[in-house]
């Protein structure tokens, strides 16, 4: 750190001896700027790394007294919340992220959580960890920007007291206010109202409260940046601010002492600024109260910076305060928006010059017709500008989104989120009316947005694009936006077409991940937490067994895990579905895959009068129980079913529990076997050595054999007899970190290490891609040792 510092110094001399303009200080400061960013990260890094819980402290009761530091998440039925711990220690880190739930045993709402209040906790933390897995949200990338230094659950809590805020801690107060404007937004609206969490949003940035199929809709009509704070929101309350103080100074002789512009100009600043904190500081909110700070300091000092000075020192204060924006797609959406609005209009004369002539007869009209275009042409420059960004973040684009936003923008912008603001800022008997407006008007939209979302063609999913792909598309679309005559828009428009290409090639993307010839295939074991989800993929063909685990009403594996990875990857349909039983961590996220993915077919050990069949049924999906003997060929693959048995019997209850008639699954080349065992148990287990007894055991000789580890490696599994029958030469097992079942057990761990039989467990590694080629050995990728970052922890066991 102080090499950096001292090294930027001497490089700040030579920009002042060096004359003016010359090329060596221009070198200087900019190297200068650079070591300084270098050495303000690193310093910002450390911070955070040392804020960090001890391990000797994970999994230990802890007793700690401190204040609720930030907006809480949740209900009666569970809260989530940042603590902020009195007395931190090297052992205990000063800030922590808190999950409080009721008790199974006892399940009483919990009390409501306010910033600000005091509270004693008795907790149970752990370091900051997350499942890593390929386009998945990263908790410890999370983690490190919140600083977080563990999370952990709640046992049992005492409030100390209701409120400990002191007049100067500025960012407490605004989290209470916004606790008290949410709480006034849902007082204000019936219990039932679909579009609450949609109205919080607008009004101050959290959008927890809106659901998933919401979310789905705004999405694939490409409005979804209307529902959050967006720039245009804070500048609206801006030059409403700065009018109100506009009209205050002219009725007094006060602009004889300052000018009005100047008095508008820190109003509008001072709006922007407390907004921009009561909607959480989110990175459109800062972008846009940084370039008012900026336009109101160049009309003090007289000076007349250029648009992009102004987008310039916007981006230089937003990385100054948060060095870990640009790992957001909040940061690279906001700032690339308005940049290429910035370079697109670049040469426009605007709309504010006085017209002359004939010109006053139409004035009106001429500027209602200019307005139309001239928003047509931002839209349709945004749209086109973050093309590439929106593949890179979401892996899909939205085909109506001009459309949809050619009406969605003008009601949102002018009608829903002014009345709500106004609902929630005036006092409840006239801002309930306000409030209830701007729902109606949600609902109304909401109608045409769903109706234009169920639409097939509406969006196009594409995989995640290399680097390569991206930087060919961004320059594409930098030339066909820049300002210009019209007789070569058609030239820069299919030069930006074709550069845009690769972008959709899925070949070209997830180069890390080989093509597969025939008789060749791919297992990827997802980091999916207590529960179990592989993805096996042929040369055409491709199989998802189990679908991951459920937590909560609104939080499963497919939503989590299962579906970003497809979406990166680009899989949009599975040939298909295998459900090993019906346990809740192995079908959990099925429900939502169905409404999300294509499939052909499933097959599964599930009793008949299963949900899941139920909605197979209904969308029409073959389903097919699994039995022992089945087999069929992919694409040179073979597939084999080893269990259950023909005669197990699938009533209205099992004749035996789910576990032991787990769909056991082996899949296999010329030269190698990959075993999928879901939750089998002994009894199961040896039901299966006795099969392998009476089959040809020569054909797996010469095969290297990748066994999973039976029910996360319990102990009522991985039985010495069927380890020995099978003589697997690596093992792996998907499981919960510090899951509260203790899989894997110890004795089945030391089993495998004393059949000399690697052991992987998904915790430990992250994502772990199996690949079986036709003429090698099996080769495997780790993913959290392929991708690791400062923020990432290595697990040991």
């Amino acid at each position: 750190m102080s090499g950096c510092f001292l090294l930027g110094m001497i490089f700040l001399f030579l920009a002042y001896v060096e004359k003016p303009l010359s090329y060596v200080r221009k070198l200087a400061i900019i190297t200068f700027v650079f070591v300084l960013g270098f050495a303000w990260n690193a310093r910002y890094a450390e911070n955070r790394l040392h804020n960090v819980l001890s391990p000797e402290m994970e999994g230990k009761e802890l007793t700690i007294e401190g204040r609720i530091a930030a907006l809480p998440q949740g209900n009666i039925e569970g809260a989530k919340f940042a603590f902020e711990i009195d007395d931190a220690t090297a052992t205990l880190p000063r800030r922590i992220y808190l999950s409080w739930q009721p008790a199974w045993r006892n399940p009483q709402a919990i009390p409501e959580i306010v910033p600000g209040q005091r509270w004693g906790f008795k907790v149970k933390l752990k370091r900051p960890y997350g499942s890593l897995n390929p386009y998945t949200f990263d908790f410890e990338r999370w983690s490190f920007h919140q600083d977080f230094g563990a999370s952990g659950s709640v046992r049992s809590g005492e409030l100390l007291l209701s409120r400990d805020i002191s007049l100067t801690e500025f960012e407490l107060r605004m989290e209470l206010a916004r606790w008290k404007l949410r709480k006034k937004i849902q007082s204000m609206l019936p219990a039932d109202a679909r579009y609450a969490g949609v109205m919080i949003a607008l009004v101050m940035g959290d959008q927890n409260a809106i659901e998933q199929d919401d979310w789905r809709v705004f999405n694939a009509t490409g409005i979804g940046h209307l529902i959050s704070i967006s720039g245009l929101h804070v500048t609206m309350l801006a030059s409403v601010g700065a009018s109100i103080a506009a009209f205050i100074w002219r009725r007094r002789s006060w602009p004889l002492l300052i000018p009005v512009g100047k008095v508008a100009a820190i109003a509008g600043f001072l709006t922007a600024f407390i907004y921009a904190w009561l909607a959480g500081f989110q990175i459109p909110a800062q972008r846009t109260m940084y370039m008012v700070g900026v336009v109101a300091y160049a009309l003090w000092s007289g000076k007349n910076p250029r648009s992009f000075d102004i987008w310039w020192w916007a981006l230089a204060f937003v990385l100054l305060i948060d060095p870990m924006a640009p790992y957001t797609p909040g940061f690279w959406l906001s700032f690339g928006a308005v940049a290429a609005i910035l370079f697109a209009m670049g040469n426009s004369s605007g709309l504010l010059g006085i017209p002359t002539g004939k010109e006053l007869e139409v004035h009106w009209i001429y500027r209602i017709t200019q307005a139309l275009r001239e928003a047509c042409r931002v839209q349709a420059v945004m749209t086109i500008a973050l093309l590439p960004l929106t593949l890179y973040w979401f892996y899909q684009v939205s085909l109506v989104s001009l459309l949809a936003n050619a009406f969605a923008i003008p009601l949102v912008s002018y009608v829903v989120t002014p009345l709500a603001i106004a609902g929630a800022l005036l006092p409840e008997f006239i801002g309930k009316w306000l409030v209830l407006l701007a729902h109606m008007a949600m609902e109304y939209l909401a109608v045409a947005l769903d109706w234009m979302a169920n639409w097939n063609w509406s969006v196009v999913w594409a995989p995640h694009p290399e680097w390569w792909t991206l930087l060919l598309s961004i320059a594409g679309i930098i030339y066909a936006i820049r300002p210009g005559s019209l007789i070569d828009e058609w030239r820069r428009r299919t030069l930006a077409l074709t550069l845009s290409i690769p972008l959709f090639i899925p070949l070209l993307s997830f180069s890390n991940l080989s093509a597969l010839a025939v008789g060749e295939f791919r297992a990827t074991v997802l980091d999916i937490g207590q529960g179990t989800s592989v993805l096996l993929e042929t040369a055409n063909k491709k199989l998802l067994y189990d679908t991951g685990p459920i937590q909560g009403k609104k939080d499963d594996a497919g939503q989590r895990v299962i579906l970003p990875y497809l979406r990166g990857r680009g899989i949009d349909q599975i040939d298909r579905m295998v459900i090993s039983h019906s346990d809740s961590d192995h079908v959990g996220g099925a429900a939502t895959l169905l409404k999300q993915i294509q499939f052909d077919s499933m097959m599964g050990s599930l009793p008949i009068n299963n949900p899941l069949l139920q909605n197979l049924q209904s969308r029409k999906v073959p389903s097919i129980p699994c039995r022992f003997g089945q087999r069929w060929i992919w694409d040179g693959v073979e597939f084999i079913v080893w269990h259950p048995s023909e005669d197990t019997l699938f009533e209205d209850q099992y004749s035996r529990k789910p576990n032991e008639v787990s769909c056991v699954l082996e899949v296999r080349n010329q030269n190698a076997s990959f075993w999928l065992t879901g939750d089998i148990e002994k009894q199961g287990e040896a039901e299966i050595v006795e099969r392998l007894n009476h089959s040809r055991l020569t054909e797996m000789a010469d095969k290297q054999l990748i066994f999973m580890a039976p029910h996360h490696g319990s102990k009522t599994s991985s039985s010495l007899d069927l380890l020995k029958s099978l003589r697997p030469d690596q093992a792996f097992a998907q499981n919960g970190y510090r899951n509260r079942y203790g899989h894997p057990h110890p004795t089945v761990s030391a089993r495998y290490r004393d059949l000399n039989i690697p052991f992987y467990q998904t915790p430990i590694t992250g994502a772990q891609i199996w690949t079986f080629k036709n003429h090698t050995k099996p080769s495997t990728q780790f993913w959290r040792h392929a991708i690791n970052r400062l923020w990432h922890r290595s697990i040991k066991e």
